[in-house]
């Protein structure tokens, strides 16, 4: 179910971000307090709403995160419209609550702070660094209500 905000999001138990792309998508994990989180290997290829879902349920999370890409004004895009569609099949998979983050420079902040240096260090890391980023801006939030 896509929630309109992290008012009803659950207050405990792991959670799950996704940082979306057409190509690959980003994965990081919270720990069951929500202390810290962790990259996990990006989803590539085929039905990405559905692995993303499984791996939701494999995971045992309580509910699911995912950047939402704004322009730098807050309007959105071609692309932002496709996430929501990716979150409505993700949804079709599964009960789990699903909210949205602004996820606006998450790509360059993780390069910084992860100091990926190789394009091929890049293509395979900064996706879910980028989704690590995510779910703690979507954690901060979280708490902050």
């Amino acid at each position: 179910m896509i929630m309109p905000d992290f008012k009803d999001f659950p207050r405990v138990g792991r959670i799950i971000g996704f940082d979306w792309g057409a190509r690959r998508t980003g994965v990081a994990i919270s720990d069951e307090k929500r202390d810290f989180t962790f990259a996990r290997p990006p989803i590539v290829g085929g039905d990405m709403a559905k692995q993303m879902a499984d791996l939701a349920v494999a995971e045992r999370v309580v509910g699911i995160v995912v950047g939402l890409p704004l322009r730098t004004d807050g309007t959105e895009s071609e692309t932002t419209k496709m996430v929501r569609e990716v979150a409505g099949q993700i949804a079709k998979y599964t009960d789990l609550p699903i909210c949205f983050i602004d996820e606006t420079l998450t790509s360059s902040s993780a390069s910084e702070e992860s100091k990926l240096r190789t394009v091929k260090e890049v293509k395979e890391k900064l996706d879910s660094e980028s989704a690590r980023i995510i779910l703690e801006n979507a954690i901060a939030v979280i708490n902050r209500l």
